[in-house]
């Protein structure tokens, strides 16, 4: 990741707020403003607190820096904001954030996570190797499978991951993974520490060349995000693996009850447009409702850029609430293909207290193989 020079970008921001919406206007899509209802919670208003910041009329404070930090880096704002620089929005907060940490001014949580990342290799501080029980250990395979730290550790995550490992035996797929795998740092890179993030892609690029990784399968957006972005390696999602595999014959499937709808992950989708494979996937196997904010204009779970661990947008109307609800009113089963999503929308279900089914498209797809 490279810095950008944000000081000739946020006084060019006029604040006018198209940021915060949908592309139709009809609902509130910034997922902090969504929450909190203040103007520094918008993309438009933290580009005047970093202006502030930067000429010395701001104090850091812990306050100021859990508001950089609760922008979960979704991109709604690169969608819809109106001006040329719209594409460098996302980039503003992650190199004023990268500032801060050179500063060693973050907030307490996110202080945690990095050191949690930098000592063990993943936000939660866990010891020992995270995929011994997969019994596929890399060999020279066509396919490296890299859980991300959720599908790994959550779990949620993990059913979902078992789900997928059931299909890719059950296509032949040529696969193994690292028992002892690391985070491959996504996360590190949007919250702004580009020096921890550099170092776990240098330590994960020289393990991938002693090995000789030819190709790398995820099912975390994250880690497809920094993979495909940043490492410059051969990687698919898993949605456009098992889409491919769909479509070849390699696996059958037959159809699910239910009406199903699907939530598109920002790191799969605004970040990196893969919206139909999982779509394609689910039309051949259940009853397709969409959402009405779905592709572009989806709305964010808010769980990126840390949030899942550090939780500032939590709460009864938290995003992941917000969405929930919002499924309930057009199906009876959630589907999503991110490991972080499905840990958000599984603990806002039960939260809630609505009866939704909240699935990752592997579990779907095994119960369609199953059928």
């Amino acid at each position: 990741m490279e810095k950008i020079n944000y000081a000739e970008i946020v006084h060019r921001c006029f604040r006018c707020g198209y940021c915060k919406f949908s592309s139709d206007y009809s609902a509130i899509n910034c997922p902090s403003y969504a929450v909190y209802r203040f103007e520094t919670y918008f993309s438009g208003g933290r580009m005047w607190l970093i202006r502030a910041w930067m000429n010395e009329e701001l104090e850091w404070s812990e306050h100021f820096g859990e508001i950089m930090y609760s922008c979960s880096t979704c991109r709604n704002c690169v969608e819809h904001c109106v001006f040329k620089f719209n594409e460098q929005l996302v980039d503003v907060f992650i190199s004023a954030r990268s500032d801060m940490v050179e500063k060693g001014l973050v907030p307490k949580k996110v202080g945690e996570f990095f050191n949690n990342l930098a000592k063990f290799g993943n936000p939660w501080g866990y010891s020992g190797k995270r995929l011994e029980w997969v019994e596929k250990e890399y060999e020279g395979n066509e396919f490296l499978l890299h859980a991300g730290c959720v599908a790994a550790y959550d779990e949620r995550g993990k059913v979902a991951l078992k789900a997928l490992v059931e299909l890719l035996d059950a296509a032949g797929v040529d696969y193994g993974v690292f028992s002892d795998e690391r985070c491959e740092g996504n996360e590190a890179m949007v919250m702004g520490e580009f020096g921890l993030f550099e170092h776990l892609m240098e330590e994960n690029k020289r393990k991938f060349e002693e090995r000789r990784v030819k190709r790398v399968l995820t099912p975390d957006p994250h880690s497809f995000n920094a993979f495909k972005n940043y490492y410059g390696v051969d990687v698919k999602h898993h949605t456009q693996l098992l889409w491919e595999l769909v479509k070849n014959g390699e696996l059958k499937l037959g159809r699910v009850e239910g009406k199903v709808t699907y939530h598109d992950p920002c790191f799969l989708g605004r970040w990196n447009g893969v919206y139909e494979e999982p779509r394609k996937i689910l039309s051949r196997i259940a009853s397709l409702y969409e959402m009405p904010r779905n592709r572009k204009n989806s709305f964010c779970c808010g769980g990126g850029s840390g949030n899942f661990y550090t939780d500032y947008l939590g709460g009864k109307e938290s995003p992941a609430r917000v969405r929930v609800r919002e499924a309930g009113e057009v199906a009876d089963i959630l589907v999503t293909s991110c490991p972080a999503c499905l840990m958000m929308f599984d603990n806002a279900v039960r939260d809630e207290g609505v009866e939704l089914e909240v699935r990752d498209i592997s579990e779907v797809m095994l119960e369609a193989m199953k059928s």
